[in-house]
């Protein structure tokens, strides 16, 4: 009578596929890695031609009804709201890197140009002048600019070279924009106060 075969254990090990984290677990762990996206704000430089020239970050591309701005704990750009008067910005609007003003925030500034930018993109400044502002009892001044590269604006050095109906025509877009926004009932409004040129502005 035979015997069974004797049955030997393999000791080869059988690979098995990796095990993968569920997806939330992924995109946390992608996000806090340091290395993932620089903060527009606080990494992007200045500019080595500050304080004549400088880089700013757009928020808000020219003609768009869509009030965006920086999410300060992501560096992202989010929508705020959308503009309840029918009013578009006329001009690229959005902010200075590396600056802060008595908000909080950075410091605002309205570039003049031929063509809206895309949200998130960048571009060189130069300053010709300044809208003085109040923003719920604080103060909230824009600066006003022109696009360094543009060859339409870029020869303007003071904001009194601009024609009259142009700074009317940015009054009259924060007059519309922001007088008809209220903010837990107190009412941001323009300080009665002309543009100031860029002599009468430290920067």
């Amino acid at each position: 009578m035979m015997a069974p075969p004797i049955e030997t254990s393999s000791k080869t090990p059988v690979s098995q596929p990796p095990a993968h984290p569920p997806l939330n677990e992924r995109i946390l762990s992608s996000m806090s890695r340091r290395s993932v996206a620089a903060h527009p704000w606080h990494d992007l430089e200045i500019g080595p031609g500050a304080p004549k020239i400088f880089n700013c970050v757009i928020e808000i591309g020219k003609g768009s009804k869509v009030k965006y701005e920086l999410d300060k704990k992501s560096g992202l750009i989010m929508v705020d709201r959308v503009l309840y008067s029918s009013v578009v910005y006329p001009h690229n609007y959005g902010f200075i890197p590396r600056t802060l003003c008595e908000d909080n925030d950075p410091l605002d500034v309205l570039i003049i140009m031929q063509e809206p930018v895309l949200p998130g993109c960048f571009l060189r400044a130069k300053a010709i002048g300044l809208m003085p502002m109040i923003d719920q009892g604080e103060k909230d001044d824009k600066i006003i600019a022109v696009c360094a590269d543009d060859p339409e604006y870029r020869h303007y050095n003071d904001i009194k070279e601009l024609p009259p109906h142009r700074l009317a025509e940015i009054r009259r877009f924060f007059e519309d924009c922001i007088l008809s926004t209220i903010y837990n009932g107190s009412i941001c409004f323009i300080c009665e106060l002309p543009f100031l040129s860029l002599m009468q502005v430290e920067l």
